[in-house]
């Protein structure tokens, strides 16, 4: 069985890849268009709403837009929709893979709700879909006339959902489900609604007909909230690899924060490109908000895995005969930065919240310790510690056995 440890590790690492990639576009193309949108020169005569002459790679590029669509359809039409699918599939993949078929480990936390698998699951994949639900409904109501209004209620949901995740799911997961709750919106923008929109103008232009401008409208406040929302969602996706964000008493706030600050951040890139001042502002404005994420953070709220009942897989590693010798290597080669108080110079809290203390929190972790230390020399780092080969080779053997 330890080769499927192996290969669903490398399946996880294959997904996250592949997220990374996809945003990596779907992010670029939306910055690209944004940036392009505010700088166009609208200076011009003609029935182009703006253009912009570009230089890249060697070539000059002469950019039109029209504001609701040009006289005749073109013969060819590139759309942008493939990196935002592509994005959330492949992020859904990966909530999956590793929180959903790791639950015991990183979803569910039985101190906060003690949920059986399925419901946990349940729980993640429904928020999901509801926070769509709610979002859209706002935006189709009147206030869709008022941008500012929606996006302050906007943001109140956002806390409400940061502040509920933390009390149902560990703070890994919290943090991260606040991302993929944001990201959902941001992708739904595009298949339910610019998407379809931009199809409608198409049909139009096909049939001879003039487009009606509010579909452009509507496609254009969604696109606006997607800019808007992009920076924190990066933040929340690579929070999890960061204790000080996710393991505190106060996760939900600082990922609240995190909103504001990227609001703050794009606003002053928005202006720049729009030519429409240099909001300076917004940069003491930001890193006030960044410090106070920072002091935040200086209350961990690591939860005590020794009070928390042990997991049944747990219970198989801790009865193999060979568990307490890997118990005291591990206690003696890894608790100096896995513990609740480290003192390894230079370490303040547990990396990634990671306790190796007890014998529960280390039959817990099992999998991990034999990944990074077993099968790979990924831990102690450097192996500042020095591991012996021989205490690899036996963890390797007790997880391989137990398994």
């Amino acid at each position: 069985m330890y080769e499927f440890a192996i290969m669903w590790d490398w399946l996880a690492l294959s997904v996250r890849w592949l997220h990374v990639v996809t945003a990596i576009a779907w992010i670029g193309s939306s910055f690209y268009f944004i940036a392009l949108d505010l700088g166009l020169n609208r200076n011009i005569d003609g029935p182009a709403d703006g253009e912009e002459w570009q230089v890249h790679g060697g070539g000059f590029y002469h950019i039109q837009k029209y504001l609701v669509a040009p006289s005749a359809m073109p013969e060819h039409l590139t759309w942008f929709k493939w990196e935002s699918y592509a994005t959330w599939l492949s992020g859904v993949a990966m909530l999956a893979v590793v929180y959903w078929a790791g639950s015991e480990l990183y979803l569910i936390d039985p101190a906060k709700a003690d949920l059986a698998t399925w419901q946990a699951i349940l729980l993640s994949a429904g928020s999901l879909a509801v926070g769509w639900v709610i979002y859209d409904f706002l935006c189709k109501s009147k206030l869709g006339e008022r941008p500012t209004t929606l996006m302050v209620l906007l943001f109140g949901l956002l806390v409400v959902m940061a502040w509920g995740y933390d009390q149902v799911f560990t703070g890994r997961a919290a943090l991260l489900h606040l991302g993929a709750f944001t990201a959902t919106i941001m992708t739904a923008n595009v298949f339910a609604i610019i998407m379809p929109n931009q199809r409608i103008v198409v049909a139009d232009l096909k049939a001879g007909r003039k487009p009606d401008p509010k579909y452009g409208k509507i496609a254009k406040l969604r696109s606006t909230h997607n800019n808007y929302l992009t920076l924190p969602v990066i933040f929340l996706m690579l929070s999890n690899h960061y204790p000080l964000a996710f393991g505190t008493k106060y996760n939900w706030i600082i990922a609240a924060l995190v909103f504001l600050a990227g609001v703050t951040i794009r606003h002053w890139f928005n202006s720049q490109h729009a030519r429409s001042g240099k909001p300076t502002w917004t940069w003491p404005v930001t890193i006030i908000l960044v410090l106070i994420m920072a002091w935040l953070s200086t209350e961990p709220d690591f939860v005590a895995e020794a009070n928390a009942a042990i997991p049944a897989r747990a219970q198989g590693f801790m009865q193999h005969e060979q568990f307490a010798a890997v118990a005291n290597t591990v206690r003696g080669r890894c608790s100096m930065c896995h513990s609740a108080e480290p003192f390894y110079d230079g370490i303040r809290w547990a990396p990634k919240g990671v306790m190796l203390e007890t014998d529960t929190q280390i039959a817990t972790r099992a999998r991990e310790i034999y990944l990074q230390s077993g099968v790979t020399h990924a831990m102690p780092p450097a192996n500042v510690s020095y591991m012996e080969q021989t205490e690899r080779d036996m963890i390797a053997q007790w997880f391989e056995d137990a398994r």
